[in-house]
């Protein structure tokens, strides 16, 4: 038997997660209620609807923590009003729906995070290349992959390669430089020195925490976090007005310009956050807003890196008065920006595809990078995960919890889990390509019409003239027992395999 590598353990302190027994005779209620996970298995597998059980847990079954939903759906005539059918989910297995969690997060929920990460590579591929409802023309577009970071707020322990030799960056064996090597080895105030002549390896837990953690200034850090959206609105604004005054420089109407973008956010080791970002030139007609046009001629993508390198430069700004900081924080980016061409073909410097892939793998990070996973911290949690002369990033975070004390500034406290950073780690602008939504439906659409190409006709017919309606409540998540998990899991694993076995047979077949 084939069994799943995810985490099936569901959280019994949480509410409505805690492990129950099956209803049934008393022999299955006694296993099921066993801390042997081969009685738990043996008392589901026994039962008669076993069989119904999978399919209906189908799904979700490969979800770590599946939203279990309580109550009717109903399917009523579109054109009528009358009802067709209605379903309560007390004649289900179990009495629930079981539905994915959908947790982007890699470390919560491997299966859904995948799926999100397949839908963030399509919309990021499709901004480039076209498809999904996006032109095709859009590959023609200059485009550019500019990595915008954070400023110093102190030195950290690094790890750089000045030349790499390897072939491959993602199995480089590259020997790095030493961390901060300095002849004089000088100390800061506190007496501790700033030079390191260690050439750290790529898992050593000292990388990103600083030389120096009282010398940090793990204040500006959190506040720069959480005004690291507005610095990156202001920066599109700016680089929109850059290229429409170039635009009108060379004879070229600037309404009929517009820039679209997409942008992932990645946690930083020291725990700050930087963007990688699309900036694709498209052409706008006022008269049709929402149309993606080809840009105007007179225009290239060096333009368009210069347009990022003139906002990065010149974008800054000052945060509202704090009790601990009158004057306020100055927000800006760092030196170290970089701005890439995109180009559409199978080599280059930086093509569609490696943007594509580079920008998804990070939609599914969050700040696992740093060593700190927890959720989201309360009063009665703080104390936890806070200390002023504690770690890293146990300072960061008593640095939001003290700052976001005043009402204006209690963003902090709520997004202090995520070191002051509260905006999504995966965002684009409205034109620049289609939406999760768009997707996620389409792949409900397939999953009812997947069986035969008559029952798609039939079932798209249908579609169009029935409206379902859920009257459905949360009553839990997680499964009701670990071995029901592991079940669950497992098979999923099995179909997994079965299809990856039918996809190589038919590349075998086709080629």
């Amino acid at each position: 038997m084939t069994v799943s590598t995810l985490t099936v353990v569901p959280e019994a302190n949480a509410s409505g997660t805690a492990p129950a027994a099956e209803p049934g005779p008393l022999g299955l209620s006694l296993l099921a209620r066993s801390s042997d996970l081969r009685r738990q298995a043996i008392a589901r597998a026994i039962r008669d609807d076993f069989p119904d059980w999978l399919h209906h847990v189908r799904n979700a079954a490969s979800c770590t923590r599946p939203i279990r939903l309580l109550g009717t759906t109903m399917t009523i005539e579109a054109t009528t009003g009358r009802l067709l059918s209605s379903v309560d989910t007390t004649t289900m297995p179990d009495g629930v729906i079981y539905k994915p969690c959908g947790n982007r997060r890699e470390t919560v929920c491997p299966s859904c995070s995948q799926v999100y990460k397949r839908d963030a590579y399509q919309v990021v591929r499709s901004g480039l290349v076209g498809g999904n409802g996006v032109p095709e023309h859009v590959a023609a577009h200059p485009a550019v992959f500019p990595t915008f970071t954070a400023p110093s707020f102190g030195e950290v322990h690094t790890r750089y390669i000045a030349r790499h030799t390897c072939g491959d960056r993602r199995r480089c064996d590259c020997r790095p430089d030493p961390c901060h090597a300095r002849r004089d080895n000088p100390r800061c105030p506190h007496g501790r020195p700033l030079a390191c002549f260690a050439r750290h390896d790529e898992s050593d837990r000292v990388l990103g925490t600083p030389l120096c953690l009282d010398c940090y200034d793990h204040d500006a850090q959190v506040v720069w976090n959480v005004q690291a959206g507005e610095l990156w609105r202001r920066t599109t604004i700016a680089m929109t007005r850059y290229l429409r005054r170039l635009a009108r420089a060379r004879g070229i109407d600037p309404t009929r310009v517009r820039l679209s973008f997409g942008k992932a956010a990645e946690m930083q080791r020291r725990a700050v956050i930087h963007f990688h970002a699309i900036a694709r030139l498209d052409g706008a007609d006022p008269a049709q807003p929402g149309v993606i046009l080809p840009p105007p001629p007179g225009i290239d993508a060096q333009d368009l890196a210069d347009a990022v390198d003139h906002a990065a430069a010149t974008v800054h700004f000052r945060t509202d008065a704090h009790p601990a900081n009158p004057a306020g924080w100055p927000i800006g980016w760092g030196d170290q920006v970089r701005t890439r061409i995109i180009t559409v073909a199978a080599s280059g410097e930086v093509t569609d595809g490696m943007v594509a892939a580079y920008l998804a793998k990070y939609a599914t990070k969050a700040t696992e990078v740093t060593g700190h996973t927890t959720g989201r911290i309360s009063d009665d949690t703080i104390g936890l995960h806070a200390d002023p002369d504690g770690t890293h990033t146990e300072r960061l975070i008593e640095a939001c919890w003290i700052l976001g004390r005043p009402a204006e500034w209690r963003r902090l406290r709520r997004w202090a889990h995520m070191f002051g950073f509260g905006g999504h780690f995966f965002t684009k602008s409205r034109t620049y390509s289609v939406t999760f939504t768009i997707l996620r439906q389409r792949r409900i659409v397939f999953r009812r019409t997947e069986s035969t190409a008559a029952s798609r006709a039939d079932a798209t017919t249908e579609q169009a003239t029935t409206l379902v309606v859920n009257f459905l409540q949360f009553v839990g998540a997680g499964w009701h027992t670990t071995a029901d998990a592991m079940l669950a899991n497992t098979s999923a694993a099995l179909a997994r395999e079965h299809q990856d076995a039918a996809r190589q047979l038919y590349a075998a077949l086709t080629n």
